[in-house]
C-alpha cells in the first residue's frame, strides 16, 4: 500500500514559489485576532450565496506514494455569469505598494484554490481574486484574474512537479525510517527497574492519542523510557513528529544524546535541534537585513540546495546547521526552521509548542498532524507558561522611547506621550492606595492609546531606515504588540497589577491559573507526556497544567537501594523569615557536624540569596579547612562549568558548596559517585511572599488549595529537585539534611517521597552519631 502524503495548500506553494531575499527588519505578522476578524467581516460583506472557509483537496498517485493537497477556500461566489474563489490577506502595508509587488506566493495559493475546485466542480474558467484589507484602515483592493481550466491545471501541474521530487525523496526516507523503526531494540538490556512500566505507559498513551503525567527518580532513564516508544509509534503510524520539549539546554543535551545511542543501535530518525536565533545568528547587528547580511541576501534562491546537503544528515543539531548554512550562505536560524519542517523529531524549548508571541506556527496554524508532546522536566512549564500568558508595560521605557525619538519622529513622539500620560495618572492612583493594585479588569482608556501607538509606529518601522534610534522604537512596537495579543485573551484566569516602583510604574496582565490556556495549545498535539523527577502530588500538576480529565497519572518507584540514601530531618529550626537571623548559628552548626562526617563534596541549598550569604559568613569564620564554593546572582555558562568542576572525586578536601533552591544547580546537574555525598536543604522552598503569589493563593483559595497551590506544591518541588542531586546512579550513596521544623509536619512529611525512610533529629550529636552509623555500615 503507497503512503500518503498530505501537504497544504499554503505549504506547496510556500515552498515551490518563495525567492530571493530574507527580509525580516520589519514585517507586521503579530495581529492574527485582528487578522481572523478582517476575514469574517468581509465574508459577511458578500452576497447570500458567498460560501466562506470551503474545503477543496484532490489525490494525485505517483509511482512512489499518493500525494493529497487540501486547503480551504476564503470564500466561493457563483454568479450567472461564473464562479469567483478569493483568497483574502490582511496587511498593515501600503495597498498600492501590495497592488504593485503582485506577491507570487498570494497569487499562488488563490490559483491553486481555484484549480482545485475547477477540478472538483469541471469549471471552464474561475474568476480568481486576491483581497487585501488594511488592519488600519479598513481600505481593501480586489486583485482579479479570469483565468481557464488549462492554464489553472499548467500552473498547478508545474508547481506538482517541481514538489514532486522533495516529496518523493521524504517519502522513500520515511519508507526507510520505518523499516529501521520496526527492527529497533531497545538499547540497554535488561531495562532499569521501573524504566520498561514507564516505556509501555508512554506508548500506550501516545498509541492512544491521551496524555499522561509520569514521576519517575532520577537516574531510572527517563529520556530514553519516553522517546523510544514514541519513535516506535512513528514506525507504527500513531505519530506524524514528536517534539521534545524542554526548559533547559541540560534536558535539550539528554534527548540528543539518547537518539544518538538508538542511531548507534540502527534507529534512522531525522531530529533537528532549534537555537535561540541570538545565539545561532552569523549576523547579529544586522537584523535580517539583506542589504547588509550576505545570509539574508539571496536567501531563498540558495535554500534548496542547502536542504538537500542538510538531508543526508540525521543529527540535524547546531554544530551540523551552522555548517551547512555557512556553506550555503543561507540564515541559519530561518534554515533551522525550515528543516524543522521535515524532521521526525524537533527538540527544542516549551515555547515553541506553548507560547502565544513565538509558537511554531508553519506547525499549529498552517498544517495539523499527529504530534506527540514529550515534557520534559515538566515541573517547570507551570511557572513558565505563567510567563508565557503574562505581559507587561512599564512607564518608564515610554518615557525613554519619547527622549529617543523627540527631534525625529514627532507621530511616535506624541502617541508615546499619550500612553505615557495615562501611565503618570496609574502612578498617582497607586500611590495613593499604597504602591500596589490590582483589579479582576482590563484597564480603561488604555487600548485605544497602544493600538494608536502601534499604528505610527509600524508606519515608520516600515520603511526599514537605519538610525540610532530604530531599535528603541521596534522593542516597544513589539512590546506592546505582544501585551495587546494577552489583551485580547484576558479572562476570568487574569488579574491586571500596578505596582509603582521608585518614578515608574509596570501594568502587568498576570496569568494566575495558565490551566486554561495550556489546555488549548495542547489541542496542537495528538498526545502528550509529561515527566519529571518531581511531579507530585499529581492531581495538582493535573489541573495546573490543563490536562484532560482522562489524563493518566503514573509513579514510577525509585529503582535505587533505599538504605542508600539518609534522609535526616533537623528539628526546632525555623527558617520562618522573621526567624532567620537568629537561625544561621545553628544551621552553620548542623552544616558542620553534617561535613565532618565523611570527607567529600556537599551542596548547601537555601531558599534565597541572602540568607546563603548570611550563612555562607560565618560558616567561613568556622571553617578554615573547607573549600568552598558560592552560586553568583549572575552566572553564565562559563562560571556554571567552572563550579561543578571544582567537584571532584580526587579532592583531597571537604568542598561546600552553597546555591539556591530552584537555581541552576538545583536541577538538571549530574554529580555520580564520590563527586557529591550529600546535601543539605534549608527551608521548604516556598517561593518568596509577594503581591502576585498572594493573588495566586487568593485565586485558588476558592477551591480550598490557595496555600498549596501558591506556595506550599512549588516549594515542594524545588526541594525534592534540590534532593535529586544525590543520588544519582545505582551504585551512589549520599546523606540528606532537611533542616526546617515544618518537616516535621504531617503537610509537609505526606509530599516527600514514600522511599524515604526519614529520620528526625534534635541535635548535632544526634545527627553525627546517624551519620557515623550510615557511613561506616551503609545502613
Amino acid at each position: 500500500m503507497k503512503e500518503r502524503h498530505q501537504i497544504a495548500v499554503r505549504t506547496l506553494v510556500d515552498v515551490v514559489l518563495r525567492a530571493g531575499d530574507l527580509d525580516m527588519r520589519f514585517a507586521v505578522s503579530g495581529r492574527p485576532l485582528e487578522g481572523i476578524r478582517v476575514h469574517q467581516k468581509i465574508q459577511r460583506q458578500r452576497p447570500d450565496e458567498y460560501r466562506a472557509e470551503v474545503p477543496v483537496s484532490m489525490e494525485l498517485e505517483t509511482a512512489d506514494m499518493v500525494l493529497v493537497v487540501a486547503g480551504r477556500i476564503d470564500g466561493v461566489l457563483e454568479t450567472e455569469t461564473g464562479v469567483i474563489v478569493e483568497e483574502i490577506k490582511s496587511t498593515t502595508h501600503d495597498l498600492k505598494a501590495i497592488e504593485k509587488a503582485q506577491n507570487p506566493c498570494h497569487w499562488g495559493q488563490a490559483k491553486v484554490y481555484a484549480y482545485l475546485l475547477a477540478r472538483e466542480q469541471h469549471l471552464g474558467t474561475v474568476t480568481v481574486r486576491l483581497t487585501y484589507c488594511h488592519l488600519d484602515t479598513g481600505d481593501t483592493v480586489e486583485l482579479v484574474e479570469v483565468l481557464t481550466h488549462d492554464q489553472l491545471e499548467s500552473f498547478f501541474q508545474t508547481l506538482i512537479d517541481r514538489y514532486l521530487k522533495w516529496a518523493t525523496t521524504l517519502v522513500r526516507w520515511r519508507h526507510l525510517r520505518d523499516t529501521a523503526i520496526d527492527i529497533l531494540d531497545f538499547p540497554f538490556t535488561p531495562y532499569r527497574t521501573g524504566q520498561r512500566a514507564m516505556a509501555v505507559s508512554v506508548y500506550r498513551t501516545i498509541r492512544d492519542g491521551g496524555q499522561a503525567l509520569i514521576q519517575a527518580s532520577t537516574g531510572i532513564g527517563k529520556t530514553m523510557a519516553v522517546l523510544y516508544p514514541a519513535i516506535k509509534t512513528i514506525g507504527e503510524g500513531f505519530t506524524d513528529r514528536i517534539f521534545f520539549l524542554t526548559a533547559r539546554n541540560t534536558g535539550k543535551a539528554s534527548a540528543v544524546k539518547a537518539l544518538n545511542i538508538l542511531q548507534e543501535s540502527g534507529l534512522r530518525l531525522k531530529r533537528v535541534s532549534l537555537t535561540a536565533k541570538d545565539r545561532i545568528c552569523f549576523c547579529l547587528d544586522a537584523t535580517c537585513n539583506p542589504e547588509v547580511c550576505e545570509f539574508a541576501r539571496g536567501h531563498f534562491d540558495r535554500l534548496s540546495a542547502a536542504l538537500d546537503e542538510a538531508f543526508v544528515h540525521d543529527n540535524l543539531d547546531r554544530g551540523t546547521i551552522e555548517a551547512v548554512a555557512r556553506s550555503h550562505r543561507v540564515c541559519p536560524f530561518e534554515f533551522s526552521l525550515e528543516l524543522s519542517r521535515w524532521a521526525d523529531c524537533i527538540i527544542c524549548d516549551y515555547n515553541y509548542a506553548f507560547d502565544p508571541r513565538v509558537y511554531l506556527k508553519r506547525f499549529f496554524d498552517e498544517e495539523n498532524g499527529a504530534y506527540a508532546f514529550l515534557v520534559d522536566e515538566a515541573h517547570n512549564l507551570v511557572d513558565r507558561s505563567r510567563e508565557m500568558f503574562s505581559a507587561h508595560l512599564n512607564k518608564s521605557a515610554f518615557l525613554s522611547l519619547r527622549r529617543a525619538v523627540k527631534a525625529h519622529l514627532p507621530a511616535v513622539y506624541r502617541a508615546a506621550g499619550k500612553v505615557n500620560t495615562w501611565m503618570l495618572d496609574a502612578r498617582k492612583k497607586t500611590q495613593e492606595a499604597g504602591g500596589f493594585q490590582f483589579e479582576n479588569r482590563l484597564p480603561d482608556g488604555l487600548e485605544p492609546l497602544l493600538r494608536g501607538f502601534l499604528r505610527v509606529s509600524e508606519r515608520w518601522l516600515a520603511r526599514n531606515q537605519s538610525t540610532p534610534y530604530r531599535e528603541i522604537v521596534l522593542e516597544r512596537y513589539f512590546e506592546t504588540s505582544g501585551f495587546l495579543r494577552v489583551w485580547d485573551q484576558y479572562d476570568d484566569s487574569y488579574v491586571t497589577c500596578r505596582q509603582v516602583t521608585g518614578k515608574d510604574i509596570q501594568l502587568k496582565l498576570f496569568c494566575l491559573d495558565p490551566s486554561g490556556h495550556l489546555n488549548l495549545a495542547l489541542r496542537r498535539s495528538r498526545s502528550a507526556i509529561f515527566f519529571s523527577a518531581t511531579m507530585a502530588p499529581a492531581p495538582y500538576f493535573k489541573e495546573i497544567l490543563g490536562c484532560a480529565p482522562t489524563a493518566a497519572m503514573l509513579a514510577i518507584p525509585s529503582p535505587f537501594p533505599r538504605k542508600h540514601l539518609k534522609v535526616l530531618i533537623a528539628s526546632g529550626v525555623s527558617t520562618y523569615y522573621a526567624h532567620r537571623e537568629q537561625s544561621v548559628d545553628r544551621i552553620v552548626a548542623l552544616v558542620r557536624s553534617f561535613i565532618h562526617s565523611k570527607k567529600g563534596n556537599y551542596l548547601c541549598f537555601f531558599p534565597s540569596y541572602e540568607y546563603m550569604t548570611m550563612v555562607v559568613e560565618r560558616f567561613k569564620a568556622h571553617e578554615k579547612a573547607v573549600q568552598v564554593m558560592v552560586q553568583a546572582r549572575e552566572m553564565d555558562e562559563t562560571g556554571r562549568t567552572q563550579f561543578l568542576d571544582r567537584f571532584s572525586a580526587q579532592n583531597h578536601q571537604t568542598l561546600v558548596g552553597f546555591a539556591v533552591m530552584g537555581g541552576i544547580f538545583g536541577e538538571g546537574i549530574d554529580l555520580v559517585g564520590e563527586r557529591l555525598s550529600g546535601a543539605v536543604i534549608v527551608g521548604v522552598g516556598l517561593p518568596a511572599i509577594c503581591p502576585e503569589r498572594d493573588l495566586i493563593r487568593s485565586y485558588f483559595d476558592g477551591r480550598g488549595a490557595g496555600f498549596d497551590f501558591a506556595y506550599r506544591f512549588p516549594g515542594i518541588n524545588r526541594v525534592l529537585q534540590a534532593a535529586g542531586r544525590v543520588i544519582r546512579t545505582d551504585q551512589d550513596r549520599g546523606a540528606l539534611l532537611l533542616v526546617d521544623q515544618r518537616f516535621c509536619r504531617s503537610t509537609y512529611l505526606g509530599l516527600l517521597p514514600d522511599h524515604w525512610a526519614t529520620a528526625i533529629i534534635g541535635s548535632e550529636r544526634q545527627l553525627e552519631d546517624r551519620l557515623k552509623r550510615f557511613w561506616s555500615s551503609g545502613d
